[in-house]
């Protein structure tokens, strides 16, 4: 079946987690009671980003399991409360998604994480929470990184990295015309949805970053505060990386060569990876299909 046909749209639930701060997601739903092949997969979307991201992959997977997109806390359409970006409460975050959502009805139910970049640390978080309730961690392009070792600057060095020209926000048709030029080939209609969850059109004409600017900055400091050995060495599921960027992705690579050794070390499982070559950092964009394939498996294993 084709994933785009019909053109299926979820259901977006919330969840609460104390009065004031609510948890946004989209349901895609899965195969008719009965029929799902695999466990539930849950998808964490990375910065700056929303639950939209993972429409391509969305799509293909409801086809044989259940499938929900979170938008984390101070994105999309979740609440963005000044507190609350430290390891322990976005990784409850996604457990709170995942038992309101009803993935979870039992205690020996179990679920797929998969999260992309920022979504990557996320997940591994909820890995760690979830212990044995994980049954797979499937990173997209992150995840396994020390930024701050790494880069050796400090969260507000990064964000200043990540600025854009200003012209690209001068108005909705700007922007995602700069989005649809990063590839013409793939980009439609989700990927169009996608982008705008991304923005606010404010009276002016002009668009802003729907994320406000202290989640975002408390986002960036939870991605700085993030020991990948420490974490993932707490991880007793099976664990898969899906590697992007070609021979620019050396630094990646070793990385996560790093983290693959100290888990075989500790006598867990060693990290399986999935390397995708030289495209951009949205590998649900540039290559759905394939990252479809690596998430199931984890889910029919």
């Amino acid at each position: 079946m084709d994933p785009n046909s019909g053109r299926l749209e979820p259901e977006g639930f919330l969840v609460e987690i104390v009065p004031g701060e609510r948890i946004h997601f989209l349901d895609w739903g899965g195969p008719k009671a009965g029929k799902a092949d695999g466990v539930p997969v849950l998808l964490i979307h990375g910065l700056s980003s929303t639950a939209w991201a993972w429409t391509p992959v969305a799509r293909r997977l409801r086809e044989t399991v259940r499938t929900v997109a979170i938008d984390l806390r101070g994105h999309g359409l979740s609440d963005a409360p000044t507190s609350g970006y430290t390891a322990g409460q976005l990784g409850e975050d996604v457990v709170a998604v995942a038992e309101g959502a009803g993935m979870l009805p039992e205690s020996a139910s179990r679920v797929v994480l998969a999260g992309h970049g920022y979504g990557g640390i996320v997940a591994a978080w909820a890995a760690e929470r979830l212990g044995e309730r994980c049954a797979g961690l499937v990173m997209v392009d992150g995840g396994w990184q020390n930024l701050a070792a790494e880069t050796g600057m400090t969260p507000d060095e990064w964000l200043r990295e990540l600025e854009e020209p200003p012209g690209i926000f001068s108005s909705m048709a700007a922007y995602l015309a700069d989005r649809r030029d990063f590839d013409p080939a793939t980009w439609g209609a989700d990927q169009e949805q996608a982008a705008r969850s991304t923005v606010v059109e404010v009276p002016a004409g002009k668009v802003v970053p729907a994320v406000r600017p202290h989640a975002l900055a408390g986002s960036v400091e939870a991605i700085f505060a993030y020991d990948p050995l420490g974490t993932l060495l707490n991880v007793a599921a099976p664990i898969v990386a899906i590697v992007a960027g070609g021979e620019e992705a050396a630094g990646k690579r070793a990385a996560l060569a790093e983290v693959d050794e100290a888990r075989r070390r500790a006598q867990f499982t060693g990290i399986r990876v999935v390397d995708v070559g030289s495209v951009g950092h949205n590998v649900m964009r540039y290559r759905p299909a394939e990252v479809s394939a690596v998430i199931l498996a984890a889910a029919q294993s």
